[in-house]
């Protein structure tokens, strides 16, 4: 093996053009998924005040945002709905005239090639703030799922492309594939939200969602985050279960599990990188701490070299402008 002086590393690194065609992994704009906050009402365009530059939409404005979305290249969103009235079962997620199902319909409508995804999960439309029925203090897995079911078929009628369970219920992928099956809908993918973490870089997330818990926290039933092994098992679990994508969330504290993920599953795998995430960086630059678009790019490669294909977050419009020829 050659040795220096004759090898020279630094040589592919000279300049832009030569780091460009060495480079091994890239961020896409195809790779990205941008999140959508909707609300009830008419008129609303409310920024969110721990998540800046990400705001609640009611359905009415969402023609403008999807527009944007789809003429800056990005593919996907994933909607998010907040209800206005809330019950113990999250009935406001089954709805035919839910909030999610309006916005579903209006974003189709406007930019019908902008894929729609859905989360599938009841932390939203409860009263109680978790993902699934409550019974005797404890979540339910059994009855949730399905109602997590009847929520994902749901969205499909109203036009979503992929539907995305975030419950983290077991067997929630299962009972979602068959119902979707049994009502025709054998054509349309499950993105699971494989490996999901009881995580603190959830908390601008349940402000702009209005969905944090009323009493407990969600450690029974989201992954616990020092297990590695047992994200495997989870993943493995969706997948004989029928995920067409995998996900593991959040991203950045869990590169290692993307990794594994990577080498261990031939699947197409997603990273969600959260609202927190997001919101350090934000903070941080805001106080001019840190350059914005270099920390972000070099974040959302981190993701990427790690092994993931999609990436769900709230830099994406930022990203794509960045991104244009």
């Amino acid at each position: 093996m050659a040795v220096f002086p004759q090898l020279r590393l630094r040589r592919l690194r000279r300049t832009e053009s030569l780091r460009a065609l060495v480079r091994e992994n890239r961020v896409d704009i195809d790779d990205l998924i941008y999140p959508l906050f909707v609300v009830e009402g008419e008129g609303v365009r409310q920024e969110i005040s721990s998540m800046p530059g990400i705001f609640r939409f009611s359905p009415d404005q969402l023609p403008q945002e999807a527009e944007e979305v789809a003429r800056l290249g990005i593919p996907a969103v994933i909607v998010f709905g907040i209800p206005e009235h809330k019950d113990e079962f999250g009935s406001a997620a089954y709805h035919p005239e839910g909030v999610v199902q309006q916005a579903i319909r209006t974003i189709k409508k406007s930019v019908p090639k902008l894929l729609v995804v859905t989360d599938v999960c009841l932390c939203e439309y409860t009263t109680h703030g978790h993902c699934g029925v409550v019974a005797n203090g404890d979540v339910d897995n059994d009855q949730t799922l399905p109602l997590l079911a009847k929520t994902a078929v749901s969205y499909v009628k109203a036009g979503a492309d992929i539907v995305a369970p975030s419950d983290m219920m077991d067997g929630r992928v299962k009972a979602i594939r068959v119902v979707l099956d049994e009502a025709g809908f054998e054509h349309i993918p499950i993105l699971a939200y494989a490996a999901k973490y009881a995580s603190a870089f959830y908390g601008p997330f349940r402000e702009a969602a209005e969905s944090t818990p009323q009493f407990g926290d969600r450690c029974s039933y989201q992954m616990d985050p020092p297990n590695l092994r047992e994200a495997l098992r989870e993943i493995e679990q969706d997948i004989n279960e029928g995920a067409d994508i995998i996900m593991v969330k959040p991203a950045l504290a869990y590169l290692d599990v993307i990794r594994r993920a990577r080498d261990t599953f031939n699947y197409p795998l997603a990273a969600y990188n959260v609202s927190g995430e997001y919101t350090m960086v934000k903070a941080a630059t805001q106080q001019g701490w840190l350059e914005e678009k270099r920390v972000v790019m070099e974040i959302l490669t981190s993701i990427k070299r790690a092994g993931a294909d999609i990436i769900i977050t709230y830099h994406a419009k930022d990203v794509a402008q960045w991104l244009q020829p």
